[in-house]
């Protein structure tokens, strides 16, 4: 691994820092709300104080904390994808590869067939009402952590948790929640089966400005702690026994990795819904183009996935104006659910990856 010295470090990381920088920037201008408003009138607006215009509204109301909350999301979910492909030695671990979606989406599932024998509940309208949060979120949020938990105590007694084991424990978890995600659907009435079908698209539409703040309390710890495991993992990637023998604690390296990225990725599925190919293929990307030493690919991945997802978001609100006018017809919905824009990017991106690697390439 080339050594990366403390200049570069911080000129690389600027660089990305720059990339989300300037989508905040940006993003007062860009929506479907009026096609008359743009950055420079929303933040000509804001510094005037002109709190009651339309382009304030419109800039600072609906479209910057639209494009906070991508950013907090694509953030996540690349360094989440990050660590877990060290972490399993396999570019295709993503996020998702513990059964976490599965399980954030069976309890979503749960929460909108079953939402108002739920809310019936004390608990549960002790926790609405104390964190402000709907009764779908704190189920997928729940789903994915008891997916997670059982996950950990299947591999509890072992020295060291086994890559293939692991993997194994998160396909079959996996599988067997998308069972009963089927017969929930099922028994679903139409309108039910209607919000089924669009939360698991994945979207920002529902998001106000407020509504992500409490995840923020589970999301900025860990990623505080897998950005400090860095150099562990840099040592990890040469091997277990190796790192072992360097002092790095295997088993509470993988630990502590798993939970911390699990319980992040689970925090943002609980309020977006499923959001594919970002873990995935913007880890990969910054690898081949910046290297795989982890004390940098792992905040790079952060910050190049979250002006990523940013993008998309842009694209997803804008697709629809753009068919309208070359096709003539209207359409039915302002906007296209995220998670349909980041497959139509992503698969490309990540055969072009596929291809490279099986010609030889240097690819990650």
């Amino acid at each position: 691994m080339k050594p990366l010295s403390p200049r570069r470090f911080a000129l690389l990381l600027g660089l990305c820092c720059l990339l989300p920088l300037a989508m905040l920037i940006v993003s007062p201008g860009i929506g479907t709300e009026s096609g008359t408003v743009g950055f420079l009138d929303a933040w000509r607006a804001y510094f005037a104080g002109d709190t009651d215009s339309t382009a304030y509204l419109y800039g600072f109301e609906l479209r910057l904390p639209r494009t906070l909350l991508a950013l907090q999301v694509g953030f996540t979910l690349s360094l989440c994808g990050a660590v877990f492909q060290v972490l399993f030695r396999n570019p295709l671990a993503t996020p998702y590869t513990l059964g976490v979606v599965n399980g954030g989406s069976l309890g979503a599932l749960v929460a909108v067939k079953f939402g108002a024998a739920l809310a019936a509940l004390p608990l549960i309208q002790s926790l609405t009402t104390a964190t402000g949060i709907s009764i779908i979120t704190l189920a997928s949020f729940a789903g994915s952590m008891l997916v997670v938990g059982l996950i950990l105590l299947i591999t509890r007694g072992a020295r060291r948790m086994g890559r293939a084991e692991l993997l194994l424990a998160g396909v079959t978890m996996g599988l067997f929640c998308s069972a009963l995600m089927m017969l929930l659907t099922y028994l679903s009435n139409v309108r039910q089966t209607f919000n089924i079908i669009r939360w698991m698209m994945g979207s920002l539409d529902t998001v106000a400005g407020d509504h992500a703040l409490p995840s923020l309390a589970l999301l900025i710890p860990s990623w505080l702690i897998l950005l400090w495991q860095g150099r562990a993992l840099n040592q990890y990637i040469v091997g277990e026994d190796v790192a072992a023998a360097r002092g790095v604690s295997v088993r509470r390296l993988q630990t502590i990795c798993l939970v911390s990225g699990s319980l992040a990725t689970s925090a943002v599925i609980a309020i977006c819904g499923p959001i594919g190919f970002v873990g995935l293929v913007v880890p990969q990307l910054v690898a081949l183009m910046l290297g795989r030493d982890c004390r940098l690919l792992l905040p790079a991945s952060g910050l190049v996935g979250a002006a990523f997802l940013a993008g998309c978001d842009w694209i997803s609100q804008l697709a629809l104006g753009w068919w309208e006018s070359v096709t003539g017809t209207a359409t039915s919905s302002a906007s296209l659910p995220i998670g349909v824009v980041t497959a139509l990017i992503g698969v490309p991106i990540f055969l072009v990856l596929l291809y490279r690697n099986a010609t030889g390439s240097n690819a990650p």
